[in-house]
């Protein structure tokens, strides 16, 4: 029989948005003083999406570790619940490719944007696309898939967003290691998509253009401009106006 209601490691606590958006669910409930692991979640036909809550205890930069934990947390669940050929990779910037094709994307909130600052809260989430809409032609976006495209019609939505929650926690958790965020940054660089190839990246009204080297130790890409130049972007520059 398959669940209605996700059951969560026992650090994290679910909060149904139903159709409301649960990532400004998470930023309301973080800015009242909620504890962290907080999981505001919404699981339809055609979208997943899901928000955590976290309280960093560490300047915003070194903690947005918690955003590539959550994308590889994404991959980690897919690869226990998709058919074993299906190939997941994960933009810089935070979208999600699946065997190629654009597929939804991480997203990242904060009460602040000083990288140099502990932030009071931080929220990050993944918006899953299931299924495309009705009127969606795919000749405009080419690029733009679904799960359900790829092979994925039978995943258990609940079931991978359990999953999701578990490899996410479990990922963070190994960021309190010595060598936890090396291993994670291992992982991380394995899924990442375009690495060593040409980019283009957008931060708030800026555009970047060049080859895509790697990160720094704080995921911060690693960009050589066309120029010639060589420019790190910090990946708190992802974070989101809500």
């Amino acid at each position: 029989m398959t669940a209605l209601v996700p059951s969560f490691p026992p650090l994290l606590k679910g909060m149904a948005a139903g159709p409301a958006n649960p990532f400004k669910i998470a930023c309301d409930q973080a800015r009242r003083g909620v504890d962290a692991g907080l999981v505001a979640w919404s699981a339809g036909e055609d979208r997943m999406r899901a928000a955590l809550v976290l309280a960093p205890d560490e300047p915003l930069e070194t903690a947005m570790a918690a955003y590539i934990a959550s994308g590889v947390g994404m991959q980690n669940a897919l690869g226990t619940h998709a058919p074993a050929e299906t190939a997941v990779q994960l933009e810089w910037s935070g979208g999600l490719r699946v065997n190629a094709g654009y597929c939804g994307r991480l997203r990242c909130f904060s009460s602040g944007h000083d990288p140099k600052a502990v932030p009071d809260w931080l929220v990050v989430g993944v918006d899953l696309t299931l299924r495309l809409p009705p009127d969606f032609e795919p000749g405009e976006r080419p690029d733009h898939t679904a799960l359900h495209l790829e092979g994925c019609r039978d995943i258990d939505t609940v079931l991978l967003l359990e999953s999701w929650a578990r490899h996410t926690l479990l990922w963070i958790n190994e960021l309190d290691g010595a060598t936890g965020r090396a291993t994670l940054n291992r992982e991380w660089e394995g899924l990442a998509w375009k690495l060593g190839k040409s980019v283009t990246v957008n931060t708030g009204s800026e555009r970047h253009v060049g080859t895509f080297l790697g990160v720094d130790e704080n995921f911060g890409m690693i960009l050589k401009t066309e120029s010639g130049d060589t420019e790190l972007i910090p990946l708190s520059s992802v974070i989101e106006e809500e």
